[in-house]
């Protein structure tokens, strides 16, 4: 039978991690207010991308603006008691020890103002990082207590990967290593990065080591903080065979390759094959002989051959489900 053959050959091939990327924003705050009181007003809504420093949100000042002018009198008051008393010290008309706790009570003023004064510089709240505002939680009017958090802001322009990979494979995934995120239904990148980082814990549940990558979007779809997206890590280049995707057929879960060969390499593998009668042929003839290899992923429609065939063999690449192992073939000039 008339087959068409390739020679085995080595070629450079880059093995692959798959997983399930999560992404995050590498810069995501939680917003809140370190003071509590009544929102006076609420200048942003969700979704509206804000500066750095742009004011977010106004708490009523009313009652911290008396409080703070009563604290400046009451430290105005004791600052000119303790002057007095300064003075009278050096004319000998009061103690030191007076004029001491006069001081004291003026200085404990003045700490007390100047804490009450940054309290009302909390009052207006702003953005601590440029980003987009997320769902908010709060309306004007409602009265929030110290720490709640409002909102948040996140950064979709700069994202991180976070990718499980299984602790047997951790030792081969390093810094620098090119990440590929691929669209959901297809192979179609959307984004591109690098490890960054690996976690240097395991997890205890999954046994898994987390993988950071950061982002380069390519533009062919938006991404978005708490997306998942298929990933790939691309591992070290080595040099191996590559046979196509039509050359390889498959029993029982086993991968096989036939390859060209004589009668005398027929019958270091012969199996259930009758030698017999193929003996009897001319020395020149071929034979196709089924061959077991070990298969990498496939990649641009070709395996890599990790096991079971050696540079330079030369395989049917079409035609093979039709043929037998031991089966004469006229093979063409191997490409």
């Amino acid at each position: 039978m008339p087959v068409q053959t390739a020679v085995a050959r080595l070629e450079a091939w880059r093995e692959e991690l798959t997983g399930v990327a999560r992404l995050e924003a590498d810069q995501e705050v939680q917003l809140a207010a370190q003071v509590g009181g009544r929102i006076e007003r609420l200048l942003v809504n969700q979704g509206d991308r804000v500066r750095r420093g742009q004011l977010v949100l106004v708490l009523d000042q009313t009652q911290l603006r008396a409080e703070v002018a009563s604290l400046r009198a009451q430290m105005e008051t004791r600052r000119l008691t303790y002057q007095r008393f300064e003075l009278l010290v050096r004319q000998g008309a009061a103690s030191a020890l007076q004029r001491d706790q006069y001081r004291e009570d003026y200085i404990s003023a003045r700490e007390a103002l100047v804490a009450r004064e940054a309290d009302l510089a909390f009052k207006d709240l702003r953005a601590p990082i440029a980003g987009v505002v997320g769902d908010l939680a709060v309306k004007p009017g409602d009265v929030i207590q110290p720490g709640q958090v409002l909102t948040r802001l996140l950064s979709n322009d700069r994202l991180v990967a976070r990718i499980d990979v299984p602790v047997a494979a951790a030792g081969r995934v390093r810094a620098g290593q090119v990440v590929t995120l691929l669209e959901g239904l297809g192979d179609r990148p959307i984004a591109t990065g690098v490890v960054r980082s690996l976690d240097p814990a395991v997890s205890g549940a999954s046994q898994v080591v987390v993988v950071r990558a950061q982002l380069q979007p390519t533009g062919v779809a938006p991404l978005r903080s708490g997306q998942r997206s298929r990933a790939r890590i691309a591992l070290d280049e080595r040099r191996v065979v590559m046979v196509p995707f039509g050359a390889v057929s498959r029993m029982a879960g086993q991968a096989f390759v036939q390859v060209v060969g004589s009668v005398a390499e027929l019958e270091r593998r012969p199996g259930q094959v009758r030698l017999d009668s193929l003996r009897r042929l001319p020395p020149s003839t071929r034979f196709a002989i089924q061959t077991p290899v070990q298969l990498g992923p496939l990649q641009k429609n070709r395996y890599p051959v990790l096991a079971g065939l050696a540079p330079g063999a030369v395989m049917i690449t079409s035609g093979e489900l039709n043929i037998r192992h031991g089966s004469a073939v006229r093979p063409d000039r191997p490409r």
